[in-house]
């Protein structure tokens, strides 16, 4: 079945994809056919599976030349030499020199920037009046992760404009052909300006910890850098937003459910949680490989073929999830998804996206209690994006606000 590059119907395209089978057969919006693994128990067997590699030279496809280098899905396939490209020892190296900055201590830490800053955009978000239309994702959930993963890698605030242009353009399926090189050009070298200038001034951040640990001998190129810190900067930013606008969705449109986190009855963690499993903000993860031919749930994934992970369907496997899968309720116990991945290649930003919303939505619903959506769910605009469940703006109406 072919991915719609307009995301028109996401839970459609997700029940037809799980309808499907465990491994399905799909093709990526450029007419790339590939596999896609639906369900959770098959995705986690995948995802620690030996035989799928993230090295784009085994990719048939790849060799024989049918990929063309402006493919608009080209930069998540083959995004440079980093963490998420490697595997074995080359990806333990290079992840743990991440997992040092992400340490559990420092995540919490982080915990009175994060609620600085949130009170900060709130204060902006006041200005408003009660019964105007505010672009919630604009004013909000962009800017607060984009300010976060800025502070962990040394970026310059005022790089933010054109970053969010270029991350734009990375992640769409509609990018012109001749912007797609240009794009990845333009941020290989934005990133590298970074680099350079936490060469010569080092700070407090994760780009200048990359570079230590390059000198004292662990070798990580220029190359390596850049490419960690361009995937750590659109990782780092992308999926909050969407945890934080598919939240507020999902509590818009279940009202009940958030009378149940007021009234204490359940906590804010749980919403978290269950809109990771719900609404994944992650649709579809690029790209493994297959090394030889590997038996999934009856079907064959033969040797050189492509492997897409497709975390939206897998979030609502009724095998994993129970015959409920498909209704949001944050009281759901145990909620065991992996929509932060599973294996090796795990989100290494999975607690600090948490932190964030565990932050920002408790204050923003205690700042304007009778929030709501300015327009009906259904008419919300998915953008043309294959990894990312994200909208093009989220209007809402914020109501009195109180201090």
């Amino acid at each position: 079945m072919p991915l719609d590059p307009f995301v028109t119907d996401l839970d459609g395209e997700s029940a037809a994809l799980r309808a499907a089978g465990p491994l399905a057969r799909v093709v990526l919006p450029g007419g790339v056919p590939v596999w896609a693994v639906t369900r959770h128990a098959e995705a986690r067997a995948l995802l620690t599976d030996k035989r799928l590699v993230k090295d784009i030279g085994v990719w048939g496809a790849w060799r024989r030349g049918e990929i063309p280098p402006d493919w608009p899905l080209i930069g998540l396939a083959n995004p440079g030499r980093s963490m998420l490209t490697v595997d074995g020892e080359d990806h333990r190296r290079m992840r743990a020199l991440v997992a040092q900055a992400l340490t559990p201590r420092r995540v919490e830490l982080m915990r009175d920037r994060i609620t600085e800053l949130t009170e900060g955009l709130l204060d902006g978000l006041a200005a408003y009046g009660p019964e105007e239309t505010v672009d919630l994702k604009a004013a909000f959930a962009y800017p607060l992760p984009m300010y976060v993963i800025s502070d962990l890698m040394g970026i310059d605030p005022a790089d933010h404009p054109r970053l969010k242009v270029l991350f734009d353009r990375f992640f769409s399926t509609q990018t012109p052909p001749e912007e797609v090189v240009a794009t990845l050009g333009e941020l290989a070298e934005m990133m590298g300006k970074v680099v350079a200038a936490r060469r010569a001034e080092p700070g407090d951040d994760l780009t200048s910890a990359l570079i230590a640990a390059s000198e004292d001998g662990d070798h990580l190129t220029d190359e390596e850098i850049v490419s960690t810190l361009q995937l750590m900067v659109a990782a780092g930013h992308e999926t909050t937003i969407s945890l934080i606008v598919n939240a507020v969705v999902n509590l818009s449109a279940h009202p009940g459910q958030l009378a149940l986190v007021r009234s204490g009855e359940a906590g804010w963690d749980a919403v978290v949680e269950e809109t990771l499993r719900f609404s994944t903000p992650t649709s579809h993860v690029l790209i493994r490989f297959a090394t030889e031919d590997v038996e999934v749930a009856g079907r064959t994934l033969p040797a050189g073929d492509a492997l897409i992970v497709s975390y939206g369907a897998i979030g609502r496997d009724e095998e994993q999830h129970g015959p409920t899968a498909g209704v949001f309720d944050i009281t759901r116990s145990p909620n065991r998804h992996i929509s932060f991945g599973h294996g090796p290649h795990v989100c290494p930003g999975a607690a600090l996206s948490r932190l964030e919303a565990g932050v920002a939505l408790p204050a923003l619903y205690a700042r304007f209690p009778s929030l709501t959506l300015a327009v009906p769910a259904a008419e919300l605009r998915h953008k043309p994006v294959v990894t990312q469940n994200d909208l093009f703006e989220l209007p809402v109406r914020l109501g009195p606000a109180r201090r």
